[in-house]
Formats: C-alpha cells, structure tokens, sequence
C-alpha cells in the first residue's frame, strides 16, 4: 500500500492520521503538487493529492480512502457500527471538508486577494467559537470514539497556526482547547505527522 501525500495539504494530513490510529503500515511518498509526476497523473487525472495505490486499486478522494482504509482493517473501527451514527459521521465529514477545509484553502492561498483570505479567517474562527460547546461532554466529538471524523478535525485544528488562526482563551472556547490537547497527545496523531512537522506539544 502507498500513498502519494502533499506534506502540508490537509486532505493528505487527515489520511496520513487515519492510516496512523488505524496501525497501517503505509509506504508514504511526499509531493510537490507543483511537480505533479507524469507516472502518477496518469492513475490520478485530478493531479490532486492524496493518492492511494493498494495494488490494482487507485483511490485519490480523502473521504473515499479514509473509508477504504477503515474497512480493510476493520480494527480499531472508525466509523460508528449503527447505520443512523455511521450517516451522521459522513454527514459531519462532509460538513467539514465542503465549509472548513474550503476557507482554509482561501487563507493559505498566497495569489488570493487579501480581502477573500481576511474573511474566510475571521468566518472559519467565527464558526469553530460557535461550535466549541460541542467538543465538550465526551471525548471525542461527540463521541465515546475517537473517529474519522476526529480525524478531519484534527488536520485543520493542527494546522490553524500555520494559517494565523489563533482560538482565544476564553471561557467558552475552553471545550475545544481540552478537545484539542486530547487529539494532539494521541499516539495515533502524532505518528500521522510528516516528518517535518513541528512535534506535538512544541507549538
């Protein structure tokens, strides 16, 4: 099994944590997606990143590999087993990704206009205060489990400094701060971090 990642994409980041808490032994391989292989934009003719190769198997959308994944190596579960828990997760995912990781594209785009990066910080900021309540009650988000949903969370939460979205102290932020130092002491997410990466716990 390889996997052809973006060492700073949040899409490659979530996979590359998934592949971690669920013990996979994974060839990974960083790629510029500046220089986008020609061998590999044959598999791949999105050129986008990550790209999973499991024999004659070629996967290169985020959600899809998590769950391929998932399911090949049923254990530790990652996905909730009742079929209502299991939509409602998805559901969240692709919350997530359409809305979250969308803005923080925005904001890491150096060619985008100022203004367009500026709000999709303050709305993305906005919308993670609003929510914070949520991360409280129970380990995970909304969950006894840690999940593949976590796992998306723990991507763009991880990278939130690098995108100059700082989440204040105050009272009502504190559940997501906890829930945050959860997610970046797990083993799992720390082996899930490209080399490169800062430590956990060295922000």
């Amino acid at each position: 099994m390889t996997l052809f990642a973006d060492p700073q994409g949040l899409d490659s980041l979530r996979v590359r944590i998934a592949l971690a808490e669920k013990g996979v032994t994974a060839r990974i391989l960083d790629i510029d997606p500046g220089e986008f292989p020609a061998e590999l934009a044959e598999l791949s003719p999105e050129r986008s990143l990550p790209v999973l190769i499991d024999r004659e198997l070629v996967l290169h959308r985020p959600a899809v590999i998590m769950e391929y994944v998932d399911e090949r190596f049923p254990h530790p579960a990652l996905l909730p087993v009742a079929p209502t828990a299991r939509a409602e997760a998805r559901q969240l995912m692709q919350r997530i990704e359409s809305q979250w990781y969308a803005r923080a594209a925005t904001i890491a785009d150096p060619r985008g206009e100022p203004a367009e990066r500026e709000r999709a910080s303050r709305e993305l900021l906005d919308e993670l205060l609003a929510l914070a309540p949520l991360f409280g009650g129970q380990p995970w988000f909304r969950s006894a489990e840690f999940t593949l949903v976590d796992c998306c969370l723990a991507a763009l939460l991880w990278r939130l400094p690098a995108l100059g979205v700082a989440i204040p102290r105050l009272p009502r932020a504190l559940p997501l701060h906890a829930y945050m130092d959860r997610v970046f002491a797990r083993p799992g997410f720390r082996a899930g971090l490209p080399s490169s990466e800062t430590p956990p716990g060295v922000r």
